[in-house]
């Protein structure tokens, strides 16, 4: 709801302090302490003061000034229709390499909103180019404390990058990292280049790390991943793919800066994701160099915490269930993006060569909907996999990865659900919620997880 208007509850904790001052569903709360609540940043500030007067307004418009008095840690047990309390940001940006520009119209709208706001990179994890970022909102940063704030640098060259983004201020924007990053401050930042051949790679790649380089310690980690390249890019700035030759080249210039910053403070600091290494034909680098796999959700050391968790699961399955999958027999399939492909394919065939009984399909989807140069299987889509999977051997089930899937649904990116791809293809499907770990339960139906946490999600 806007904020002018206050904001709409919609649920209230039972046994909380809302609940006891009779605050209901459907009330709006319109101030705190004679002020104008702005976000949930503003919300969470203003409720750790032990005495409070909120204003509420109930549904019949009649308007309640309730006074309270609690300990500085007690919440007050009320949750919002709108997360943020606010109106996400939008980018207004216009991105040489923007993936949403080179989708085809027609999918759901939900698919082409950008979002370029500071509050979800605190929140969620979203990368912020900082263009539609205020002196203002770099105030509440640093007066909240969020963080950490995650960044899509592209470059720091101010001229560069205008044109990379299509914005006249987006080289200007730059300086408020460095109000983010003054000693005393304390904020924290992530920082991503989508790296974009002939245009910020070499040269000006080398130029952008050490520059970065320069913004630790508040500057945390920068991952490099290669531009996706869609079908869909008639009258778009003409991009090409990345070679075998770029992709070692690249590798290089990102080994020089881990050497370095690891030498000089104990981690890597630079990342490459793992289509660079595949790209590469190079070795996915050991777990030691991922930094506890900070930018995982970019792609980088998604395959190497895949493999690890895999060999610790059969090591576990051996050592505690080896009599019981002596005689175990089942038959099921596999399905994932090309990226992913031969490491997992090279996965199960370890699985079935320690369990002859054990007999898994393996298929990589080609991405056909947005072209073959998308390869990660977060960008398949139903009506694909569908497609390429009609007729196949299947088995009794097949297994896809979690992150076909969007966030906390049942449906791919072309809204086919799980049930109607189950229907079309005549077997049950199971959805890989974890990486190796995972991947190994479901193989042998046994749960060979550890005692401990792993990452949500392989590719």
């Amino acid at each position: 709801m806007n904020k002018d208007k206050g904001h709409l509850i919609s649920r209230v904790l039972d046994g909380s302090i809302a609940q006891e001052l009779e605050i209901q569903p459907g009330d709006v709360l319109l101030k705190i302490n004679g002020q104008d609540v702005i976000d949930i940043f503003d919300y969470q500030f203003m409720i750790q003061e032990e005495e409070l007067t909120l204003i509420i307004r109930k549904p019949n418009g009649e308007e309640w000034e309730l006074d309270i008095e609690k300990d500085e840690e007690d919440d007050l047990g009320i949750e919002f229709a709108n997360g943020l309390m606010d109106d996400y940001k939008s980018c207004h940006n216009k991105c040489i390499f923007c993936f949403i520009d080179q989708m085809p119209k027609g999918m759901r709208e939900t698919l082409y909103f950008k979002d370029d706001d500071s509050r979800l990179s605190f929140l969620q994890g979203n990368y912020v180019t900082l263009t539609n970022m205020s002196d203002s909102d770099v105030d509440r940063i640093i007066k909240y404390h969020l963080s950490p704030i995650n960044v899509s640098f592209q470059t720091t060259n101010p001229e560069l990058r205008c044109k990379m983004l299509n914005n006249r201020f987006a080289g200007e924007a730059l300086e408020k990292v460095k109000r983010l990053c003054v000693p005393g401050n304390g904020i924290e930042l992530n920082g991503q280049i989508v790296l974009c051949k002939g245009v910020n790679d070499k040269e000006e790649l080398h130029r952008s790390l050490t520059d970065l380089y320069n913004l630790r310690p508040n500057l945390q980690s920068v991952s490099i991943v290669p531009v996706g390249l869609s079908k869909y890019r008639d009258g778009l700035y003409p991009l090409e793919p990345f070679t075998k030759e770029d992709a070692r080249e690249v590798i290089k210039e990102i080994s020089y800066w881990q050497d370095k910053a690891f030498a000089e403070g104990g981690t890597h600091f630079v990342h490459a994701s793992d289509e660079w290494y595949l790209l590469a034909e190079l070795p996915i680098p050991e777990a030691d160099l991922y930094d506890g796999y900070g930018q995982y959700e970019n792609g980088v050391g998604m395959l190497r915490l895949l493999m690890d968790e895999f060999h610790e699961g059969m090591e576990i399955l051996k050592r505690d269930h080896g009599a019981q999958v002596a005689d175990y027999k089942a038959e099921m399939s596999l399905a994932t993006g090309r990226l992913a492909y031969p490491t997992i394919k090279s996965l199960v065939d370890e699985a079935m060569e320690y369990c002859p009984g054990l007999t898994v399909y393996t298929y990589p989807i080609r991405n056909d909907f947005f072209g073959e140069r998308i390869t990660v299987s977060g960008l398949l889509t139903g009506g694909d996999i569908i497609k390429q999977l009609k007729g196949q051997k299947l088995g009794n089930k097949l297994l896809l990865p979690q992150n076909v899937l969007r966030a906390g649904e049942n449906y791919l990116l072309d809204d086919v659900t799980v049930p109607q791809i189950e229907e079309e293809l005549g077997v049950q499907i199971d959805i890989i919620k974890q990486a190796g770990y995972h991947l190994v339960s479901e193989l042998f139906g046994i749960d060979v997880f550890p005692k401990k946490n792993s990452y949500d999600e392989f590719e």
